[in-house]
């Protein structure tokens, strides 16, 4: 099959499998092909693949078991679509334990560290790693790479990173790592060359958090340990009182694994709201005055507001609030509920160019800009894969 000279990117989710194919151009990563397959798991599947003008060259109702079977069902379409082979092929991993926090080679040395961090990430490495030898066997001699969404935090201060816990656990790699790193990335790649001093990024989707970055670099953020902490989200707690988790323990029946399904797929907005995670369906019946959908926009804008004001104080000042990710960037009510408790901070929005989603939403008089700006994970990772491909 012929050598493209473009390289393929996977970014996976908990039941979606997003992809792209990108040849250079200019020094520049361009779309030649992106895609999508959603639901996996689930009893109903579709994938969707475009062009790289953003036409729509495939559309079908496919369901997909695993995220394998996602991943050869792209592949496939890629292929029928002229896409050729692929020059390297690269992976956006969530997360790879203390001893994994650069992007880098899928050597072997580097998958089996990866397999014995398995414990660090139970429900994000052994799907990975899956991936990741389903795209060696169908593509065996391409070079591939794993991009780290911690690796962008690995520039946190030891005191944004430890937590307070006893050196013994300390040791054993228990520290704050922080994720959405590719997303950030490209929010910085959007902003440079001229990245404010103090800003904070609110990455908003199914998956939730915030970073603080000072001069482009991540100082603190809201996730920790796993992609569970932080601020409450679709269907995760966000952070707890560890005496809940102690509580659940022995009075509610649980083990570790019914525990960890809680607090990952039943909990925060799923959870508050009684039935649903969607933002959009939680603002309409919020706004029809039911009680539950309220309740959990509160609690999730809320939460927001309150991490962007801690992150102004760790900044000393904010020079710029950028909204990001499926929710940042389309629910203009969550934007405004989260804006309006930070007046304090000198920020003010247009609320016409808030509901219109214009890049820039914050108001004339406005201390502090406010921005809305889309994440590009997929076009991060082609970056990295071509810079790790020529070494």
């Amino acid at each position: 099959m012929r050598d493209s000279g473009a390289v393929l990117v996977i970014n996976s989710g908990s039941s979606s499998l997003k992809f792209g194919l990108y040849v250079e151009h200019s020094g520049q990563e361009t779309v030649r092909f992106k895609g999508s397959a959603n639901h996996i798991g689930a009893e109903e599947g579709r994938l969707v693949l475009k062009d790289g003008e953003g036409r729509q060259v495939r559309a079908v109702d496919v369901r997909h078991p695993s995220q394998e079977d996602a991943f050869r069902e792209a592949v496939r379409h890629l292929e029928e679509a002229g896409g050729g082979q692929p020059r390297a092929i690269g992976h956006r991993v969530v997360h790879g334990g203390p001893r994994l926090r650069q992007h880098q080679a899928l050597t072997p040395e580097v998958l089996k560290t990866l397999e014995d961090a398995t414990h660090f990430a139970p429900l994000h490495i052994p799907p990975a790693l899956a991936l990741i030898r389903a795209a060696q066997a169908r593509y065996p001699g391409v070079p591939q790479f794993a991009c780290f969404d911690t690796a962008f935090h690995a520039t946190l201060p030891p005191v944004a990173s430890t937590l307070a816990l006893p050196r013994a656990v300390r040791d054993q790699g228990v520290q704050r790592y922080g994720f959405h790193g590719l997303s950030y990335e490209s929010i910085v790649a959007r902003l440079a060359p001229s990245v404010p001093a103090r800003t904070v990024v609110a990455h908003l989707g199914n998956g939730a958090s915030l970073v603080a970055l000072e001069q482009g670099r991540s100082v603190d953020t809201s996730m920790g340990f796993t992609p569970t902490g932080g601020i409450p989200m679709g269907t995760r707690t966000g952070d707890l009182d560890p005496g809940v988790l102690v509580y659940l323990l022995r009075t509610g029946g649980l083990d570790a694994e019914g525990l960890e399904a809680m607090v990952n797929h039943d909990a925060g907005l799923r959870g508050l709201s009684e039935g649903t995670s969607d933002m959009q369906a939680l603002t309409r019946d919020a706004a029809a005055g039911d009680a539950a959908a309220t309740l959990a926009v509160e609690v999730f804008t809320r939460s927001i507001a309150k991490t962007v004001g801690a992150y102004a104080a760790v900044l000393g000042g904010l020079d710029l609030l950028v909204f990001t990710g499926g929710i940042g960037e389309n629910s203009a009510s969550v934007r405004q509920r989260v804006c309006a408790t930070l007046g304090h901070l000198g920020i003010t929005l247009d609320a016409r160019r808030n509901d219109e989603g214009a890049e820039v939403i914050s108001s004339q008089a406005s201390v502090c800009p406010v921005r809305v700006l889309p994440s590009d994970e997929e076009g991060q990772l082609a970056r990295h894969t071509r810079r790790l491909l020529r070494g």
